[in-house]
């Protein structure tokens, strides 16, 4: 059992994308509420940090920068005995990577918590790890490194938490004077861009819902993307028959955030932003493809009390994210009607 009067100084190390980092927040919050007088520290990509920058639940981020400034051995043998010189108590290493396996053990961390994967054998608390497997959702996984050692879960802290900053809310302000938005008008995003495609629905499909929304709702389009995602996002502007609003790979992270908090409905394929918009309160309507139990919406749907998800099981035990054997099938057999339904679903958040 934890001995928690020895516990000073804890480091969360989550390191991979964004809606893995959204999700990891509430193992922040439930750390904070058991060890209110330690020193809790979080280690991310440079890429995630403004999602956990000014948690208030959180007295440090560190940045591991893998692609760049940390990218060959020596550099990272350095980070690791500046990870020593603070002198860690407990690391909680959420996403398992050889790299921030071996970086931990360098460092001297005495308790070493995470799941039996990649160089797992240098933990000193493991979990079987059956992620893969897909029986809970993400969130649930991260929690049960605090369920390892010995840390019950209060239901009432299982919420995600991004924060707002006040610089990133003036840039959203003066995005919506620039593209005459108001705040009475239905602003609806659509957020056509994912990691692989197999998360992908057709740019015609999202162009032809666009036109749909502005038509019968009287609904502005914004598409949002990220750099890169760049060219989809401009192939859905290019197909509609309206002229829809664009933030392509233009906003910061945090900007987005706060972009997403002024939208009515979030459209969205199975991607980071669309957790993003569960942590700040914005309906989400997340499209997903992928039927592999670990890709599914079992373990990636988004979590609002009114989210929606749209899925179809077409009998794939493997996903082959980039070279369908069937032409990706789960995600063409998702209609535009479908969508359309569930936005009527969400009817309340886009009346005038």
């Amino acid at each position: 059992m934890l001995d928690r009067t020895k516990i000073k100084k804890i480091l969360v190390i989550r390191t991979d994308r964004i809606g893995d980092v959204v999700l990891s927040t509430p193992i922040i919050r439930v750390l904070r509420e058991n060890f209110k007088d330690s020193f809790i520290a979080m280690m991310v990509s440079p890429k995630t940090k403004d999602l956990v920058s000014e948690n208030p639940y959180l007295d440090e981020v560190i940045t591991y920068d893998k692609d760049n400034i940390h990218k060959n051995i020596w550099s990272s043998i350095k980070f690791a005995f500046y990870l020593k010189r603070k002198k860690i108590d407990i690391v909680l290493i959420l996403h398992p990577t050889n790299r921030v396996n071996i970086i931990t053990f360098l460092a001297g961390i005495p308790m070493r918590v995470g799941f039996d994967r990649k160089c797992g054998f240098l933990l000193t608390h493991k979990i079987p790890d059956e992620k893969y497997l897909g029986i809970k959702h993400e969130m649930e996984y991260n929690l049960d490194v605090l369920r390892r050692i010995g840390i019950e879960v209060d239901e009432n802290f299982k919420t995600l938490f991004v924060p707002i900053r006040k610089e990133n809310e003036a840039k959203i302000e003066k995005f919506f004077m620039t593209n005459k938005i108001n705040k009475s008008d239905i602003l609806i995003g659509i957020h056509p861009g994912a990691s692989c495609p197999s998360k992908r629905w057709m740019t015609e499909r999202f162009a032809k819902l666009a036109d749909i929304l502005i038509r019968d709702f009287n609904a502005k389009i914004v598409i949002v993307t990220g750099k890169s995602d760049i060219e989809i996002g401009r192939a859905v502007a290019n197909l509609m028959q309206n002229r829809p609003i664009v933030a392509l790979g233009t906003l910061s992270l945090g900007e987005l955030v706060c972009l997403i908090k002024h939208l009515r409905i979030f459209i969205s394929n199975d991607s980071g932003p669309v957790h993003i918009a569960s942590s700040v309160g914005t309906p989400v309507i997340s499209i997903f493809g992928r039927n592999q139990k670990g890709l599914s919406p079992n373990r990636w749907r988004p979590l609002g009390k009114e989210d929606i998800y749209i899925h179809k099981e077409v009998g794939c035990q493997t996903c082959l994210a980039h070279n369908c054997n069937i032409g990706f099938k789960c995600l063409k057999e998702i209609s535009v009607s479908e969508v359309l339904d569930a936005v009527k679903k969400l009817s309340k958040y886009i009346s005038s």
